[in-house]
């Protein structure tokens, strides 16, 4: 069985021939590594400002609109007779941010949900208001 072989070419033609480079599949391995790494440290930190399921808030409504205020109500899921701190914020009809605030509310004994009702005062008409995040209050 033959065995295969470079092709040699004619001296002087076809430009220089480079020589062959070696591999180094540790170093493609190492920078996957590298990649996880970093992957996983801003899914921690993105988790850890937005993720924490335990302290879920719902908008149930928005009232009361006038040129400086907004009444926002809305609903948290809390751990048993927790307390939690959440920032609610206003938007104008352009999505500027006309006001923002932080919202702190405890849970009673055994309840796993707080409703509350926050007047939040604007610096120009909203037209929205919303629950930013919720966080364990502390």
């Amino acid at each position: 069985m033959p065995t295969p072989r470079t092709p040699t070419f004619p001296p002087g033609r076809y430009g220089r021939r480079r020589a062959e480079r070696r591999r180094r599949p540790w170093l493609a391995g190492l920078l996957v590594v590298l990649l996880l790494v970093v992957m996983a440290a801003v899914a921690a930190q993105l988790y850890r400002r937005y993720g924490d399921p335990t302290y879920d808030a719902q908008v149930i409504t928005y009232t009361e609109i006038t040129d400086r205020q907004i009444v926002i109500d809305f609903r948290v899921t809390v751990p048993a007779g927790g307390g939690t701190t959440c920032v609610v914020r206003a938007r104008a009809r352009d999505g500027a941010e006309v006001g923002r605030e932080q919202v702190t509310a405890t849970a009673d004994p055994g309840e796993t949900q707080i409703t509350v009702r926050h007047r939040l005062a604007t610096t120009a008409r909203p037209f929205v208001g919303e629950v930013v995040r919720c966080v364990a209050a502390g």
